[in-house]
This record gives structure tokens, sequence and C-alpha cells, in this order.
């Protein structure tokens, strides 16, 4: 059973909530960082959480969501080692695996439907990192 790590904020709570659901009845487990309520909440606080429980190993995968993805897709990306995209569609987040070995898909709630962001999680957590000249790339990526 693969463990995934969620966090959200306010704009992402009723998500995150539907998305929590659907992976566990899916067969995953689900680390939930929060929050566990819809009031208005620092969307930083949450992808940090999720970002140092990925670094500590409580997940191999995570998702973040708040309304456009990007506060918790850029407070994500300020952890070594994390590699948060921006998903908004499937082709994007199978994409962000296959090729950038994203750990961390961000979605923007405001503007994918359910469906929608069902299907990018399913696309996301299945996917697979290519390597190859992929890996060159991505090796390239940490400031030194």
């Amino acid at each position: 059973m693969m463990r995934v790590c969620l966090g959200s904020d306010h704009a992402g709570y009723d998500l995150k909530c539907y998305l929590t659901g659907w992976l566990k009845r899916s067969g995953y487990e689900v680390v939930d960082k929060g929050p566990f309520g819809p009031e208005s909440v620092d969307y930083p606080d949450f992808a940090h959480a999720v970002a140092s429980a990925m670094q500590q190993k409580e997940a191999p995968l995570g998702i973040l969501i708040c309304g456009s993805g990007n506060g918790v897709c850029i407070s994500a990306n300020k952890h070594d080692g994390i590699r948060a995209a921006l998903c908004w569609n499937v082709a994007i987040a199978s994409l962000a695996r296959q090729h950038n070995d994203a750990n961390i898909a961000c979605l923007p709630a405001r503007f994918i439907s359910r469906n929608m962001a069902r299907n990018i999680v399913k696309a996301f957590l299945t996917a697979e990192f290519e390597g190859g000249r992929h890996a060159v790339r991505v090796n390239k990526i940490p400031c030194k």
C-alpha cells in the first residue's frame, strides 16, 4: 500500500477531503497534514508540513492544494529534495513524474473539478520517472 501525504489551505480544504476519501477507497494510505477544518489558514504552514514529512520519509509522494496551486508549490519547493509541480491537467501531471521526477503534485482547487482532480492525482501517482536524459536534467536542479 503506497502512502501519500496531503495538505491544503482553506481554498483547497473541500477538495483535500474529497481526495482523501477517494485515495483511501482506492487502497492508498493517507498522511493528512491538515488543515482539519475550513477556517482561513496560511498555505505555507501546510506546504512546509507536507514537504518536511516527505523529507522524513513519511511518504514517497505528496499532494498539495490551494486556490491557484502556486502558493503551495512555491513553498514546498524551498525544501531540499522536493520537486513540486503545478498540475492542472492529466498530461502535465504525468509529465511532471515522467520527466521531472516530481514528488508533489500541486492542484489549483479554484480552477479544476473534483473529477479532474481525481484524474490528475491518479495520473501523478501511477506515472514513473523515465530516467535517462531526464535524470541528467533533474540532477542539475539543486543549487550547489
